[in-house]
């Protein structure tokens, strides 16, 4: 059996995803076999693997990060939220139907743990070691007794834990204090210490501080990692709850032509795989933001309505926010509008849904001549094609069905046989997410938006969104070789959590020293 290590974090959205990723490539650069595994993870961002499943994107990912092909066993257990009270379970890459939260957590969440130890043991007895990323914060202690993804996983393989804080949040040392007393004596003998993430200034300013924590729980700090500009790794929870003058981060090159180009995403309810729009963002002189308000589609020259777990609310959310009628206005003056997965199934004529919604009929926006019907099968494919005389690679995670009763065809086989999506004038949509990775695919397009949209904007001949992303993954190995202890997170890899470390009280409810 290999070693393994568990990245925690004192909340969500403290850098657990890209600690684990930066882990995992620091470890394949030393010739270390290396797998990133999350038992659970609750995401709409996701990602088909190539045997067809799906998990979460954060894990495909780390896979790449670690230089080997995602699987299930990776992430065996994905929830999709589908609103503020339930979600599509996806066991082992198949969904197996929708649940509340008080079903999950009253009895079928313990009942996986089993599958997630066993999908956890078949990575250790292939990989030299495998890192766990954890979810929200280990010291969520109303979820303590059915936590498979936490401190539940870690002991049931004996994993030493390191908690990752985000120090740009404030409070950091309070939370290590706090997440690590409020675990159970069990619990606490696995938190092996702690990980500073986002540090801006002097470090040494930091030193006393940390010396003062190891005092106080007799665990050391394993790095201060300092904040990073522009890396655009996959986000796993979605964006923050408020949009406003959200930007993609983009490419620091200027502007290849002499124009930039204006990518407006329209910010949907419960919106999943916004990451399509990276591959924008990532070239000189195009500027992407989320929006939610009409006025913003003005300067727009693209806009973009993607892909979400619930496409009628996202389309009544449209039509009550006034974004739906400028959406028509844009389409009848010839100005460029894509819409992706969920975002194709509102630009068409109608849709059937009596499976995620169970709305029954409703109109859609009317601008592609597409019929769309709800499938209570799920399509996830990993499918390859050609669109605009270039090759384009993407994969689909739907349940909606398209009829295409006219327009042109859009992603076809190479020889004019559609495969996906439609064009009319200036209104595109298709259901492949990722296809904008597609190098040559990815410029023609924005050739053609500028057109449309008469800029003179030149795609860069040269932009690598693969060999990007490689750089970014790079940078994130980098982070961990320059700043953390890696002989010391070795050792505990190897050989776990030390003997004898102190509890700290109060402890969870009914503990004991």
């Amino acid at each position: 059996m290999s070693g393994g290590l568990l990245v925690a974090g004192t909340t969500s959205d403290a850098g657990k995803s890209v600690v684990t990723a930066g882990i995992c490539r620091w470890l394949v650069r030393q010739g270390v076999k290396v797998a990133p595994f999350k038992a659970q993870n609750m995401s709409l961002n996701s990602f088909v693997t190539r045997e067809g499943a799906e998990i979460g994107r954060a894990q495909a990912m780390q896979a790449q990060a670690a230089r080997v092909e995602p699987t299930a066993l990776m992430n065996p257990v994905l929830l999709k939220p589908g609103g503020d009270r339930s979600s599509q379970v996806v066991l082992m890459g198949r969904p197996v139907g929708e649940m509340s939260a008080r079903g999950y957590h009253g009895g079928r969440q313990e009942s996986l743990l089993s599958t997630v130890v066993d999908c956890l043991d078949q990575l250790r007895g292939t990989y030299d070691a495998v890192i766990c990323e954890g979810a929200g914060s280990p010291a969520e202690i109303n979820l303590r007794r059915t936590d498979i993804v936490n401190m539940g996983i870690a002991r049931a393989a004996r994993f030493p834990v390191v908690v990752v804080g985000d120090i740009d949040r404030g409070g950091v040392f309070a939370s290590f204090f706090g997440t690590t007393a409020l675990l159970s004596a069990e619990d606490q003998a696995l938190i092996a210490g702690y990980l500073v993430n986002k540090f801006r200034g002097d470090v040494s300013l930091l030193e006393p501080g940390l010396d003062m924590l190891r005092g106080l729980t007799g665990r050391p700090t394993y790095g201060v990692l300092p904040f990073a500009h522009g890396l655009g790794i996959d986000e796993e929870d979605g964006l923050r709850v408020s949009l406003r003058g959200t930007v993609r981060e983009s490419a620091v090159a200027p502007p290849h032509g002499e124009d930039i180009l204006r990518v407006a995403v329209c910010a949907v309810p419960l919106m999943s795989n916004f990451t399509d729009v990276d591959a924008l963002a990532a070239e000189p002189g195009v500027v992407v933001r989320f929006v939610d308000r009409a006025e913003e589609l003005a300067d727009a020259d693209l806009v973009i309505v993607p892909g979400t777990r619930g496409t009628v609310k996202a389309l009544a959310w449209l039509r009550e926010r006034g974004l739906a009628d400028a959406l028509l206005r844009r389409a009848a003056e010839g100005r460029p509008v894509l819409g992706v997965c969920g975002g194709y199934q509102i630009l068409g004529e109608r849709i059937e849904d009596d499976v995620e919604s169970r709305a029954g009929t409703v109109d859609g926006l009317g601008l592609l001549p597409v019929r769309i019907r709800f499938d209570r099968e799920k399509t996830l494919a990993r499918p390859a094609g050609e669109a605009l005389g270039a090759p384009v690679e993407g994969y689909e995670i739907h349940h909606g069905v398209a009829d295409v009763r006219g327009g042109e065809p859009f992603l076809t086989d190479g020889r004019g046989k559609r495969l996906d999506g439609c064009r009319s004038g200036a209104v595109w949509g298709t259901h492949w997410h990722g296809s904008l990775e597609s190098d040559a695919f990815r410029r023609r397009f924005l050739t053609e938006i500028a057109r449309a949209a008469g800029r003179r904007f030149v795609a860069a001949p040269d932009t690598c969104f693969a060999g990007l992303r490689e750089e970014q993954l790079d940078r994130l190995g980098d982070l961990v070789e320059e700043h953390a202890d890696t002989d010391a997170l070795w050792r505990l890899i190897e050989s776990g959590a030390p003997a004898g470390l102190p509890f700290i009280a109060p402890g969870a409810p009914g503990a004991r020293a």
